[in-house]
């Protein structure tokens, strides 16, 4: 096993966030029912947080998120908790934006949380590590996984946007494309995500890149842009409101050839708004959803008992993980003090998880990454897995 950075290293990784930030956990009053219980007292439940969007266009992972965590806060709670005491689930909205994300972050510091399990999109996440790692709350982020958020003293459970794009390198050589167009919706995760696979590139030609603004309906002059380059193939970076509208209006100006979407893209809505016939020949990089996975479907039943029936999406099962990972890290750390937590989650090493064993490298993202090849079915857009790249 390579050499393990100590908690304190990872803390010095963050200085340079909190100068760029200018935070302050003195700039934000608690709003929560219970704030200013530290959540620490012995014999009280352990708190752990969790930042996801429960507004706005990404509404739906919130919930998505909120119901696989609280699945994983149960069962360990089942199996007696950590050391005799539950775990408690605290959620806050960041409604993907940076500055309700600090705000939201810091309302839950001063609700006492002992953990951090969440954090969606990544231009929101990045800007709370400073706010956690100051307040001594070890972080696991589930789904948010730009480059930037890497060796910043987090863990992650998602795969970066480095490995997310190999595996679309890999998935675009397989299929002999020549020529590649690359499009971004200009937020931090799409421009990452599109910047690792033009880096990346190798056997084919970037015959485009462009930008569109998410918040607008009409994308003639992009798709223009995009079609004059003479594409083979083309990668969509961006989430999935304006990938559908996108898709559609790609093959309504004639573009039949492959399209591959990110995982931000990677949800039934997709199809919902680029219409059947679109989303033909879309596939997406993703990591294992429930479906994929040996035993996935005695989960989903759990996940929607928990629910009240909804049927688990994108990041549930990333976000159950990110709780079971921080219950372990816990349990080794026989406590929630900082340092001790950060150096079990460092030296975990195989940990089994149901998307595969879990080891952290250096700077804290998931060895290997774990990206498939998806597509969606005719059966309500769904994403189900056509190519695991294992050869």
């Amino acid at each position: 096993m390579s050499s393990r950075r100590s908690a304190s290293a990872r803390l010095a990784a963050t200085g340079a966030l909190t100068l760029a930030f200018g935070l302050a956990l003195s700039g934000c009053s608690g709003g929560l029912a219970g704030s200013g219980d530290d959540g620490g007292s012995e014999d009280g439940p352990i708190k752990i947080g969790m930042l996801a969007p429960f507004s706005g266009q990404e509404a739906a992972f919130g919930d998505y998120m909120k119901f696989g965590a609280q699945l994983a806060i149960d069962e360990v709670n089942g199996d007696g908790g950590i050391d005799g005491r539950d775990l408690e689930l605290v959620t806050e909205d960041d409604g993907c934006d940076p500055t309700a994300a600090v705000a939201a972050a810091n309302k839950l510091v001063t609700a006492g949380v002992k953990g951090s399990v969440g954090g969606y999109c990544s231009g929101a996440t990045l800007p709370t590590i400073p706010v956690f790692t100051d307040a001594q709350v070890p972080m696991v982020i589930p789904a948010a996984n730009s480059n930037q958020l890497v060796g910043q003293g987090a863990f992650m459970i998602n795969g970066t946007g480095a490995q997310q794009a190999e595996a679309a390198v890999e998935y675009i050589q397989s299929v002999g494309a020549a020529r590649v167009a690359v499009i971004d919706d200009n937020t931090d995760y799409s421009v990452d995500l599109a910047d690792s696979v033009e880096e990346q590139a190798e056997g084919f030609e970037i015959a485009k890149r462009e930008s569109v603004n998410p918040d607008e309906k009409d994308f003639s002059a992009n798709v223009n842009s995009v079609l004059g380059a003479d594409p083979d193939f083309i990668v969509w970076s961006g989430y999935y409101q304006a990938g559908g509208l996108l898709v559609n209006q790609l093959r309504g100006a004639g573009y039949d050839g492959p399209i591959l979407v990110g995982d931000g893209s990677v949800d039934a809505q997709l199809a919902a708004i680029a219409g059947d016939e679109s989303i033909k020949n879309v596939v997406g990089t993703f990591t294992k959803t429930p479906d994929m996975l040996e035993g996935g479907d005695a989960w989903i039943a759990d996940y929607e008992e928990v629910s009240g029936g909804a049927a688990p999406g994108p990041y549930s099962i990333q976000t159950y993980e990110a709780v079971k990972t921080m219950a372990e890290a816990f349990t080794e750390a026989g406590g929630t003090e900082f340092e001790a937590v950060t150096t079990a989650l460092d030296e975990l090493e195989g940990f089994p998880l149901l998307t595969g064993d879990l080891t952290f490298a250096d700077d804290g993202s998931r060895e290997g990454g774990g990206f498939v090849i998806v597509e969606p079915t005719g059966d309500g857009g769904a994403f189900v897995l056509k190519d695991d790249l294992q050869g």
